[in-house]
């Protein structure tokens, strides 16, 4: 990777580590990948890039590959936190910091956009990936294989392949404060939602709840109608009185309605933390364009009190009173 040249820091110190966090990344990364090519170390650096427990299962003559979660799925997550990082890099400095350039921002600014362009750049591609995933398991053309084969204990490649990575991003974000030097006031307002991405996949993929796959970078409105669809409607049907861990089935009433709570709730704040933000944003620009207004009659007002203050009184009936109110006494005239 050629990144730009950067200052040069003691060796493991703070700085270098923060300043090379990328390139210390591409150096483990690119240990994997030499792994690959050798027969003893060969099984081990697949485990870091590929998912693990798989099965075979026979279908009409087929034979189909699914997925199970385990413990491994951990060095997995973690091997694409690193991928997740070098991108966060490049993305950064390849296109956020030459806008920015530019742009001419505020410190302030500058952190908000950074924020900003990196979100969009993940869900844009979150987008397009789910709605790939979606199509071809076809969760779009039949949507009730969302519910009806619950539970979803084994998953096809590309939908496990899917939950990874998701967590594998959201993951990278908490080092991504120490590495992007986010300031102390700004970092309980990430983590909220840092933190609620990371609670709504990780219990989607750990309770085998795939609806999540189709339904994730939509609007709030369509998680909650199909979430309210799923749990409380379509899982209701295969309703179980106890959860068996065994077989990996939740589907107890128990389950389904704190899962259905957490949504209702995490939707309904996210929004109505979208509405205060817009509220607020609405009342500054008001604000605004009424201090815009008041500004020239405030000027005109300054200039007439300028005006007065030039004379030392004012008139009444003709004649010229000072400003306590008394008549000034007649200039006597000397007689030549």
């Amino acid at each position: 990777m050629a990144f730009r040249r950067r200052k040069s820091y003691p060796i493991f110190s703070q700085e270098f580590v923060i300043h090379n966090h990328a390139d210390i990344g591409f150096f483990f990364v690119l240990c994997v990948l030499i792994g690959l090519m050798f027969e003893v170390t060969a099984k081990t650096a697949f485990i870091f890039i590929l998912p693990q427990y798989n099965s075979s299962i026979q279908s009409s003559n087929v034979e189909i590959v699914y997925y199970h979660y385990g413990a491994k799925d951990l060095v997995t997550i973690l091997f694409y936190v690193i991928i997740a990082i070098i991108l966060h890099a490049v993305v950064q400095e390849y296109i956020l910091d030459k806008i920015n350039r530019r742009l001419h921002l505020s410190k302030v600014k500058q952190s908000r956009f950074n924020e900003s362009g990196q979100l969009a750049a993940f869900h844009l591609a979150s987008m397009f990936w789910s709605l790939y995933v979606a199509v071809t398991e076809g969760y779009i053309s039949s949507p009730k294989t969302i519910w009806e084969s619950y539970p979803h204990v084994y998953l096809q490649f590309q939908v496990k392949f899917f939950y990874l990575c998701q967590l594998a991003y959201w993951l990278h974000a908490l080092p991504e404060l120490y590495f992007q030097k986010v300031k102390k006031e700004e970092i309980p307002r990430q983590l909220q939602y840092i933190l609620l991405y990371i609670l709504h996949i990780g219990g989607a993929y750990l309770l085998h709840f795939n609806a999540w796959a189709v339904v994730f970078v939509v609007t709030r409105l369509c998680t909650l109608t199909l979430s309210v669809l799923t749990i409380g409607f379509g899982l209701a049907r295969a309703e179980i009185p106890h959860y068996n861990p065994d077989k990996g089935n939740f589907n107890t009433l128990l389950f389904r309605m704190i899962v259905l709570l957490m949504m209702c709730v995490s939707q309904t704040w996210m929004m109505w933390r979208f509405i205060h933000f817009q509220l607020r944003r609405w009342r500054e620009c008001c604000k605004e364009q009424a201090a815009k207004k008041r500004s020239p009659i405030a000027v005109m007002a300054k200039q007439q009190v300028k005006i007065l203050k030039r004379d030392s009184g004012y008139h009444e009936n003709g004649l010229i009173k000072a400003e306590n109110g008394s008549t000034p006494r007649p200039k006597k005239i000397k007689s030549p």
